[in-house]
C-alpha cells in the first residue's frame, strides 16, 4: 500500500532521526496508521493518532501511559513525540493472532497480573477510570446523536448493559489495559509485550480478562485456567459469573466502538460495517452461553 506523499513528508520531518530514512506501512490498526522507519540507528515504530472524543481516546494520556509501561518494563520506549505522532522503539516481536493466545494463555495471564500491579506506581496526572458499562451508555449518546444506522437498536443495548453491569462482582481497582485485542500482545521469543494504551486506566481486573477472552475465542476449559492463572486460585462462582457476564460486555463495546467508528472514522483499509457485524456475531454467541448457564437476571 503506498504511503500519501503528506504522511512521508511528516515523517521525514521529525527531528528524532539518525541520517536518511527508509519507511515502510505497518499492517493493521483499526484507527490509527503505523509505519516502520529505518534510520542509521536502527528500526523505529512511527504511530499517527489524533483525539477521538467520541471514543473517549485522548493522547496525551496514551503518552503518559506508554511511558509509564515502559518505565514499569510492559512497552517499548517512547523516543519521540509531539502532537499526534508517537516514535518508538522497534522490538522485532510477533503480533498474536487468537491462536496465540490461547496456547500463551497462562502466560499472558501472569503479564496480565504483573501489569495490573505494577502500573499504578508510574502513572501520572488525573486518574482515569475506564467503566466499560459507561463507555456502552457514552457509545449510544454518540450513535444517538449521529443518527446510526443501528440507533433502533440502542435500547435493547443499553437493557443488556444493565443485565450485564448487574452480574459484576466487586474486585479491587487495578490499573488495566482496557483493549486486549491479540494483536496488541506481542511476543519476541523471551517475553511478551503490550503495546497501544489508548484506553488504559483503572478499572477491575475483570474488563481486561474478559477481553483477552473474548478476543481469542477461549474455550470454557481455556478460560477456567486462565482465571486461575490470573488469580492464582479457583475463581468462585460469582467470578465466574462475573467473568461470562464481561465477555459479553466486551463484545458488545467492540460492537458499538465499530458503530461509532462507521460515522468518524476513515482508517486505510479498515471495514468498519464488517467489523460490526463480526462482533455482534460473536456476541450473540457469547450471549447462548451466558444465558444458558446464568439466565436472566431479574
Amino acid at each position: 500500500m503506498t504511503i500519501a506523499p503528506e504522511i512521508e513528508d511528516r515523517i521525514r520531518a521529525l527531528p528524532c532521526w539518525n541520517g536518511s530514512i527508509g519507511i515502510d506501512r505497518l499492517k493493521g490498526g483499526l484507527s490509527n496508521e503505523s509505519f516502520i522507519v529505518q534510520d542509521a540507528s536502527g528500526r523505529h515504530v512511527v504511530r499517527f493518532g489524533k483525539d477521538y472524543p467520541f471514543h473517549q481516546v485522548f493522547r496525551d494520556r496514551e503518552l503518559m501511559t506508554a511511558r509509564a509501561a515502559h518505565a514499569a518494563g510492559f512497552a517499548p520506549a517512547v523516543e519521540y513525540a509531539e502532537p499526534g505522532v508517537m516514535v518508538s522503539a522497534y522490538l522485532g516481536a510477533k503480533t498474536l493472532a487468537a491462536a496465540d493466545v490461547k496456547a500463551e494463555r497462562l502466560r499472558i495471564a501472569r503479564l496480565l497480573a504483573d501489569f495490573h500491579r505494577a502500573m499504578p506506581r508510574h502513572v501520572s496526572g488525573p486518574g482515569y477510570m475506564f467503566w466499560v458499562f459507561h463507555v456502552i451508555r457514552d457509545y449510544a449518546r454518540v450513535l444517538r446523536e449521529g443518527e446510526s444506522r443501528m440507533a433502533e437498536r440502542l435500547p435493547d443495548y443499553l437493557a443488556l448493559a444493565e443485565e450485564l453491569e448487574a452480574a459484576q462482582t466487586p474486585l479491587p481497582i487495578i490499573f488495566g489495559h482496557n483493549d486486549l485485542l491479540p494483536s496488541n500482545l506481542l511476543d519476541d521469543g523471551e517475553r511478551l509485550w503490550l503495546i497501544d494504551f489508548e484506553y488504559a486506566g483503572f478499572s477491575t481486573a475483570m474488563f481486561d480478562l474478559a477481553g483477552a477472552a473474548s478476543n481469542a475465542g477461549f474455550s470454557p476449559d481455556e478460560a477456567q485456567n486462565f482465571l486461575e492463572a490470573y488469580f492464582e486460585a479457583r475463581p468462585d462462582p460469582s467470578v465466574l459469573r462475573a467473568f461470562a457476564a464481561m465477555q459479553c460486555a466486551s463484545l458488545l463495546r467492540e460492537a458499538m466502538w465499530s458503530m461509532a467508528s462507521e460515522l468518524h472514522l476513515s482508517a486505510p483499509g479498515a471495514d468498519y460495517i464488517a467489523y460490526t457485524a463480526e462482533n455482534l456475531d460473536k456476541l450473540n454467541a457469547a450471549l447462548d452461553v451466558y444465558r444458558a448457564q446464568y439466565g436472566l437476571r431479574s
